[in-house]
């Protein structure tokens, strides 16, 4: 590396100083977008959990076999729907949740299950379209401004056609999950058929009587579940992002500063050896002129 002189380390920790503005706007944004994001998510939360607690108990109650979404097969095709963001400067939130998501599609070739791919989010739609996978559907400017509902009811009835005709077994849903206000992680779980838990889990007290044809209640109430369900995977996702870019650009400016201080001792570093060489050049001239 050629030696710098004062002037070019100037422009560098000048360089460094807009940089570091950059970052600390971007930390204040991110974080204005977090709150707002977790006000959305720790609102639908409660909903999401009883519309689970209802489904789960009338599952109970019907005959499974009976009705398609609810139907166990034995796994050869299956879809993996990943919610990845559309921006990148969030640290690993992106790579993190690719990487899982690349693990489970092995976990399942190994046993011989072939794996489709749909995509919501435009950095796993770039990074998968480019590779050796089969994408069904992808899906970018997802989160540009608010969560988009209708592409969760899209993406919801896309699976469950395909899982309807028998085109896959199985449906799995990849996202990042807040886990604590400040922590948050990649989740894999099946999102068909619905599962239900062990038998001692459940309510034995609620019995339902249906006034209406009995299958078209509990496909409009699955229907409801699936894109709710996912609705609230991608409010996740969006609060998982927002808190990782926080806490990313958080970082670049602290690095960003720590930079200027070591750019800034170099700078008078290297002021002191060229006032030093015009001293000694001086003074050699004024020997010289004796």
């Amino acid at each position: 590396m050629p030696k710098l002189s004062p002037r070019d380390i100037r422009r560098k920790i000048q360089g460094i100083k807009n940089t570091r503005r950059i970052t600390n706007a971007m930390k204040v944004v991110s974080a204005a977008k977090l709150r707002r994001a977790q006000e959305l998510l720790y609102s639908s939360r409660p909903y999401s959990d009883k519309l689970y607690e209802l489904v789960r108990d009338m599952a109970a109650h019907v005959d499974r076999e009976s009705h398609p979404l609810l139907q166990d097969r034995d796994e050869k095709r299956i879809d993996v729907i990943l919610v990845t963001a559309d921006r990148g400067l969030a640290g690993a939130f992106n790579s993190n949740i690719i990487r899982e998501t690349e693990r489970f599609i092995a976990q399942k070739g190994e046993r011989g299950i072939d794996a489709s791919l749909i995509l919501i989010g435009r950095k796993g739609y770039q990074y998968f379209s480019r590779r050796n996978y089969k994408v069904v559907k992808g899906y970018d400017e997802v989160f540009r401004k608010e969560v988009n509902f209708g592409i969760a009811k899209e993406v919801s009835e896309t699976v469950r056609d395909r899982f309807t005709k028998g085109e896959v077994d199985a449906v799995y849903l990849v996202n990042n999950e807040m886990i604590t206000r400040a922590s948050y992680k990649p989740v894999i779980r099946k999102f068909l058929p619905f599962e239900l838990p062990e038998e001692e889990t459940l309510d034995a007290h609620n019995i339902y009587t249906f006034e209406v044809d009995e299958e078209e209640f509990m496909n409009r109430i699955l229907d409801l579940y699936l894109n709710f369900q996912l609705y609230r995977a991608m409010v996740e996702s969006n609060a998982a992002e927002h808190f990782a870019r926080m806490v990313a650009m958080d970082n670049a400016t602290k690095n960003a500063d720590d930079l200027v201080k070591q750019w800034t001792l170099i700078f008078n570093k290297a002021r002191q050896e060229s006032i030093t060489l015009e001293l000694i050049d001086i003074v050699g001239a004024a020997e010289a002129m004796k």
